[in-house]
């Protein structure tokens, strides 16, 4: 497939203002009531829909908020709530050892630096960075499958690898954007440019994107 056509600096900020009057405040669609459950939640949410990690979490998180409380329940505890999530077995060790190295590094909880989150259990760039952008408020840019493959598509990216394509947003997208730029991106691949069939008539940045002509 031909790379696509990088959009101009002036149309990167024409897209993101548009999302920006549609949706001025976008949050993450995952549900938690603290730090700790958010990171337990995108930990949990590897190869998985923010929906039913949801539909798992909310009876687990009624009586689970803390580190402590997670070692109490056990593996085989956790096991019980998360069955219905893939993959459920590997998440539940990764679960009760960074609860574990919570609570004897960092006095239960959340670490507020790249280094720090990836030295997690199960804890990996995109996650790191989303806690970064979502308990910190830091200008990360979380590389998911939504905008690994939408961005590039989209023209406000070029890479192949999602490490390629964040660097790439990182430089490319104005830095009064970079806020909610991912929670952006990630509801416009999950509701508008889906994979199998990109809803282009609804796209609010159609006339922008280089790919919408030949979709």
């Amino acid at each position: 497939m031909a790379a696509q056509k990088l959009l101009s600096r002036q149309k990167i900020i024409q897209v993101f203002e548009r999302f920006k009057a549609a949706n001025p405040e976008p949050r993450t669609e995952l549900s938690a009531p603290n730090p700790y459950c958010l990171l337990v939640s995108v930990v949990l949410s590897a190869q998985a829909t923010d929906k039913s990690v949801n539909k798992a979490t909310a009876p687990l998180y009624k009586k689970v908020r803390t580190p402590e409380q997670m070692l109490l329940l056990g593996e085989e505890g956790l096991i019980t709530y998360i069955k219905s999530i893939g993959l459920y077995r590997s998440k539940a060790r990764h679960v009760i050892a960074l609860s574990e190295k919570l609570i004897a590094e960092y006095g239960s909880a959340v670490p507020g630096t790249r280094e720090e989150l990836m030295s997690l259990p199960g804890v990996g760039r995109k996650t790191a960075n989303v806690i970064l952008n979502v308990v910190y408020n830091q200008p990360t840019m979380p590389v998911d499958t939504h905008l690994l493959r939408i961005c590039p598509k989209m023209g406000l990216a070029e890479g192949t690898t999602p490490e390629q394509v964040e660097e790439s947003l990182l430089k490319r997208i104005p830095a009064q954007y970079m806020q909610h730029a991912h929670h952006w991106l990630i509801l416009h691949g999950r509701y508008i440019c889906t994979a199998r069939s990109p809803k282009c008539a609804e796209c609010p940045v159609n006339d922008l994107c280089p790919s919408a002509a030949s979709v």
